[in-house]
């Protein structure tokens, strides 16, 4: 379907999940981030995405994916049926169960959708957005309520800028407030008190002259 060009590469090297599907959600083409998130390097294309995301409702039939009764309310399956009608989903919130080593996962993530048509064939666009770290910070954070350090999955207490460049990729620029800044450096504290009154009184004298 995709020919070896430029188009090719840069849909292979978009940093998000994309697949090219059909009007049943079968999986014409992916790129490599969406190959991350199926953990196949060698996946069987035409087949439906519930499948081979592993998704825990997609067995529930035997007619399988997209025929249980939690077919209906799949998002992603939903946002391609829009796309068949010619509409755009973006970026729409979606909760995905999935089966990985045995275990169910559940699976956070952004829904986009669109269609286009090539070589006289429809097929539709479907990005999948992992927001999995996002919703974690959104949990409660065991912070201590003295030093400030969070525990961390492993149960090690570490620093909150570790803790968020971790989780995030956010780096943090340091700075001093003014309450720290009084405590810190008492002597700063007087001398903006003493210009605050001598702002003052220069005020007030060119209030006075100008009555």
């Amino acid at each position: 379907m995709i020919d070896n060009n430029i188009y090719y590469k840069v849909f292979d090297e978009v940093p998000m999940a994309m697949f090219i599907v059909d009007d049943d959600v079968k999986v014409q083409y992916a790129n490599k981030e969406a190959k991350k998130i199926l953990e196949n390097e060698n996946i069987i294309y035409h087949k439906r995405g519930g499948e081979l995301l592993k998704c825990v409702h997609s067995t529930e039939s035997e007619l399988g994916c997209g025929h249980s009764h939690a077919c209906k309310s799949c998002v992603i399956r939903n946002s391609v049926n829009n796309a068949v009608e010619g509409q755009k989903t973006y970026r729409k919130q979606a909760v995905l169960k999935m089966k990985k080593d045995g275990q169910e996962t559940i699976f956070h993530s952004l829904i986009t959708t669109s269609p286009f048509e090539f070589d006289h064939t429809k097929y539709y666009l479907l990005m999948i957005e992992n927001v999995n770290e996002l919703i974690q910070l959104k949990e409660i954070i065991p912070i201590c309520a003295n030093c400030k350090k969070i525990r961390n999955d492993e149960n090690y207490w570490i620093g909150v800028e570790h803790y968020f460049h971790e989780h995030t990729d956010v780096d943090f620029s340091h700075s001093i407030c003014p309450d720290c800044m009084d405590i810190l450096y008492p002597e700063l504290k007087e001398i903006r008190a003493k210009k605050k009154e001598a702002q003052k009184a220069q005020e007030a004298t060119e209030k006075s002259t100008q009555v």
